[in-house]
């Protein structure tokens, strides 16, 4: 077999594509290929050499037929105005604020673009050398995931290459009489005898492709339509079944292209099929790009309910569903107080009358909620985020999972429902929202639409259309799970915002939180902002936003989404350890404003998630953090913490169990350890001053003196006086120290050291204050107790703070 020429080829359209050959095309005459598919060639009525500068969306360069290197970054790839070109040429970040790498405002054949220009010479090297670009605030941007010349170092970052084989001269465009079947394989081969050839693939049209028809399983004027979005299938089957069972009868019925919409196959059978069982089986290209295989059973994405993880769905009628709780007043962002929870975690050893079966899902967390002593009413909290409930890969109903290997977005976890083969899941976690909303506390969901668990259903659906890959066809993964979703894909985006919206409508939820959103980038989830904020306006939409490949909160500050805010979790582990700077600690008490937050709900505050250990593991000063037993500053830490996090502006998070210092015995990823992460209410006995601490700080800031916390909007440059300790990271802040907000301030002081000081606050303080602590670094005071006056030297204890209300 000769050496192949051609490296890879695309359709821009169903009648016109592209051919991009190893390097730069130096012949005169154009090179003789032909395309062939099915046993059947076609021919191409045009084909010609590319424009040069064909290769700046793919490669972000080209060079110019005088000699010129030219950087080209689309305008849709950031919206940031100041962008530079940095890279081993300018020293990287040198790059940044040097007017000489500036990018400028232009255009290539109409395309709004930042371009840079120069001399060529410069850039070429063996070894290659490498680019990126860069903003004015030094976030690098993404290389996007099939650019050809992405290259990974050994440190993981992703970079351009500069290759000086590849100038813009190595591609060629062809055009068709007629459109191509995307349903057929095609391939680009040299006429040569002996040459392989590539496969061509749907180039970035293939991705707009999309349907508005209703999808999935739909009960309609007693009869029952099944439609599947499947653009490069050939054979879509539909299997029914009324019973479960291998001996079961099934019905087998092929799939027909909706006459106005090929791309869309369908059937309607007659009857109401609510209750039955089914599942597809598809075929179409079998190559690099796909993974069609007409012997799996492949789950419905629309699916409302399914048995288990595999499958089969099950068909539900919507009309005969049971309301949602539509009713509650979901509270105001900056109201909130929040708490990570695990259904089963909270469930496993609550003291309520459940049997074991129910403790696994939904009906025992809604007993344990209904229930007098509901441990999260009694701290409270006022909204709940529930890790995932959409169904995920357990292998059996009785293994533990946190959830985010999701393989399906509609139907609730069969792991946790009672019945999973009646679809009981459906029932039991609208009653489960509708609880918390009785005890006061929103509801928001946990959704992972960044990759699919096992199997992922979408793959043998379309690999290509569904899932991310590289220049080589491999699968991406920056979600570090093996795949990660196509999100900018037409219809990958409708189902996100399709099962969003079935989540409101059948379940009452208030809002979700999007696990590694940075892979969903921040245009489609401000799309997704735009469609759900139509059929919820309050809805609350929390992002974690960052994944293996960069961090987008940056670029979600002009948007009206709120984001975890990692850096806080960081700062604040290190500043109760004596870490830290009194600088990041006013950033981070004022609520990350500007880069992070603009305004004051944008930041989520927290410092411990499910993720990695738990808080009283990281700080503790047992050896191989195990915290199970804390040591006497292990708690007085603990409630330092509280006190910062509760003080700082933005939406405070815990997560359950960390009041009374729920430990994991120094294990890092607990994710299928169920028997470490199950809440021990005992140790409610064994710590009850933590836990009433939290719960009296959570009381003050939903009080009326605490709406100095709860801000809904950027306050003013004078809101805030912070003085600092000399030499210490131990800080003073007051609250509308302007009194922009009327007569009543806040001050609170904090010494994270282990020595006792005093704050120099002068006269900083205003005279007129009349200043009477609430509480100290122990309690909260109620009637008895010694109160520490406000004086010019504020003293302050070693792990120590305090808190004071003061009105002129």
């Amino acid at each position: 077999m000769k050496a192949n020429p051609l490296i890879r080829a695309w359709l821009e359209s169903l009648t016109a594509g592209c051919i991009e050959y190893t390097h730069d095309w130096r012949d005169t005459e154009v090179p003789a290929v032909r395309l062939m598919g099915s046993g059947v060639k076609r021919v191409f009525t045009d084909f010609e050499r590319s424009p040069r500068h064909a290769a700046a969306r793919r490669y972000r360069y080209f060079v110019q037929e005088d000699g010129q290197m030219v950087f080209a970054l689309p305008r849709e790839a950031t919206a940031e105005e100041i962008v530079y070109v940095a890279g081993d040429f300018n020293g990287w970040e040198q790059a940044v604020g040097n007017p000489d790498w500036q990018m400028q405002p232009g255009e290539l054949d109409g395309e709004p673009m930042l371009l840079w220009t120069g001399s060529a010479e410069q850039f070429w090297a063996e070894p290659h050398l490498r680019f990126k670009f860069v903003t004015a605030e030094h976030q690098w941007l993404i290389v996007p995931e099939n650019a050809p010349n992405a290259v990974r170092g050994a440190a993981g970052n992703v970079n351009h290459e500069l290759d000086p084989e590849r100038t813009g001269r190595q591609f060629f465009h062809f055009k068709l009489k007629k459109p191509l079947d995307l349903s057929h394989a095609w391939r680009i081969t040299p006429v040569a005898k002996g040459v392989d050839g590539v496969v061509l693939q749907p180039g970035e049209f293939f991705f707009s492709l999309r349907t508005d028809l209703p999808m999935g399983a739909v009960v309609r004027r007693g009869n029952t339509q099944f439609r599947l979005f499947a653009p490069r299938a050939n054979e879509v089957k539909l299997f029914i079944t009324a019973q479960l069972g291998d001996t079961a009868p099934v019905e087998i019925v092929e799939l027909e292209r909706n006459a106005d919409e090929p791309y869309v196959w369908e059937t309607t059978l007659k009857g109401n099929r609510h209750g039955s069982y089914y599942w597809y089986q598809l075929d179409g290209v079998r190559d690099a790009t796909g993974r069609f295989d007409p012997d799996v059973k492949v789950l419905d994405p629309y699916a409302l309910a399914t048995v288990n993880h595999t499958g089969p769905g099950i068909v539900i009628e919507r009309a005969g569903l049971d309301p949602a709780d539509r009713g509650f007043v979901t509270p105001q962002w900056q109201d909130l107080v929040m708490a990570e929870v695990h259904v089963r975690d909270l469930a496993a050893h609550a003291p309520v009358d459940a049997t074991p079966q129910e403790r696994l899902g939904f009906t025992g967390l809604r007993k344990w909620v209904e229930s007098p002593d509901f441990y999260l009413h009694d701290l409270g909290i006022n909204c709940v985020e529930l890790q995932p409930v959409q169904e995920f890969d357990n292998r059996v109903r009785e293994e533990y999972h946190w959830g985010y290997m999701t393989v399906n977005w509609f139907a609730p976890a069969s792991g946790y429902a009672m019945d999973p083969a009646k679809a009981s899941g459906i029932g039991e976690l609208q009653a489960l929202v509708a609880a918390f909303h009785r005890r006061g506390m929103a509801v928001v969901l946990d959704v992972v639409y960044n990759h699919q668990g096992e199997p992922g259903h979408l793959l043998f659906i379309d690999k290509l259309y569904y899932f991310e890959q590289d220049a080589d066809g491999q699968l991406s993964n920056w979600s570090g799970c093996g795949n990660d979703l196509r999100a900018h894909a037409a219809m990958a985006k409708r189902l996100i915002i399709d099962s969003c919206k079935h989540l409101i409508e059948t379940f009452g939820v208030d809002g979700f939180r999007f696990d590694l959103a940075e892979l969903l980038g921040s245009d489609v989830l401000c799309e997704i902002e735009v469609a759900l904020k139509k059929v919820k306006r309050d809805v609350i939409l929390i992002a974690e936003p960052w994944s293996y490949r960069g961090h987008i909160a940056g670029a979600l500050r002009d948007t009206g989404w709120s984001s975890w805010n990692d850096g806080y979790r960081d700062f604040v582990r290190d500043f109760v350890r004596g870490g830290g700077t009194a600088e990041t600690f006013e950033y981070y008490i004022k609520g990350s404003p500007w880069y992070w937050a603009k305004w004051p709900a944008q930041t989520v505050n927290y410092t411990e998630s499910h993720d990695d250990r738990a808080w009283i593991d990281v700080i503790t000063e047992n050896p191989h953090n195990n915290g199970m037993s804390p040591t006497a500053n292990d708690r007085r830490r603990t409630q330092l913490m509280a006190a910062v996090l509760f003080a700082s502006i933005g939406i405070p998070m815990i997560a359950a169990g960390q009041d009374f210092l729920h430990s994991k015995g120094g294990v890092n990823n607990t994710y299928q350890r169920g028997d470490l992460n199950a809440l021990d209410y005992r140790r409610l006995f064994r710590f009850p001053g933590t836990h009433a601490y939290f719960a009296d700080w959570i009381a003050f800031r939903r009080s009326d003196a605490g709406r100095l916390l709860r801000l809904w909007q950027r306050p003013s440059e004078g809101y805030f006086k912070i003085v600092n300790a000399p030499g210490s990271t131990a800080s003073a802040v007051i609250y509308n120290f302007d009194g922009s907000q009327g007569r009543e301030r806040l001050l609170f002081a904090v010494n994270p050291t282990l020595a006792d000081l005093t704050i120099p606050l002068g006269e900083t303080i205003p005279t007129t204050a009349d200043w009477r602590q609430i509480a100290d670094h122990e309690r909260f005071f109620s009637g008895h107790g010694v109160r520490q006056p406000v004086e010019s030297e504020l003293f302050l204890p070693a792990l120590g703070c305090g808190l004071w209300v003061g009105e002129t």
